[in-house]
């Protein structure tokens, strides 16, 4: 149900007012005005009757005041009543102090009836909620970009081992690149010496045949 009536006032002079319901809020709010302090200091007052709570604000001699179930609580009527002090201050201005009764209903009653849906059916009227609103979100993104960064120092520390693996194989194929080479370059060499000492003893084999004998008897004279 939320905010069912509203109004605003110069001490008792009513100027404008709006009532979403045919109840007899108006004369029940005349009745509150009545039994607030005789001195003009700034208060928010509340008043209960029956299922109704009967909010007050006056500042500066300029009265607001909304009717509201009781189930609404305190913090969206104020909310409702500083919105709209502050709106008929801005409109009217200093012609508040000097305006016979109702001056400002036909207009103003508009901006009652819809600051009145609003504070009644929208959650973002409410401020309290919609920092909640708004401090939720902060930290749905905060987790989300905390996820990302953890997520991106995952893929770092992924690579980092990639390229640790990688520079660990690089060394392994050197090192084994090395000792293949060694192992060639001796297999190479005792080729060659294989080969050198065939040759010698072809050679010499040869010299022997030609010379009659192991000696080189015929070769030696």
């Amino acid at each position: 149900m939320g905010i069912l009536y509203g109004m605003v006032a110069r001490e008792y002079v009513v100027l404008a007012e709006f009532s979403t319901t045919s109840t007899n809020a108006s004369a029940i709010a005349r009745q509150v005005m009545e039994k607030l302090p005789g001195n003009n200091n700034d208060s928010n007052l509340s008043f209960s009757q029956d299922r109704y709570i009967f909010h007050v604000k006056r500042t500066d001699g300029l009265t607001v005041l909304c009717m509201a179930d009781n189930t609404s609580g305190r913090r969206i009527p104020f909310a409702f009543l500083e919105d709209i002090h502050q709106r008929f201050v801005r409109t009217y201005g200093r012609a508040i102090h000097s305006a016979p009764a109702y001056a400002m209903n036909d207009e103003f009653s508009r901006v009652l009836s819809q600051q009145m849906d609003h504070y009644s059916n929208d959650p973002n009227a409410d401020s309290l909620n919609r920092l909640k609103g708004e401090m939720s979100q902060v930290r749905n993104v905060m987790i989300e970009n905390i996820d990302k960064v953890l997520d991106r120092g995952d893929r770092l520390a992924l690579l980092v081992d990639k390229t640790a693996t990688l520079q660990g194989n690089t060394f392994r194929f050197r090192k084994q690149s090395r000792r293949f080479k060694n192992t060639l370059w001796w297999k190479n060499a005792k080729l060659t010496v294989l080969l050198v000492v065939i040759l010698l003893i072809t050679i010499y084999l040869l010299v022997a045949f030609a010379c009659n004998g192991p000696l080189l008897p015929s070769c030696l004279k």
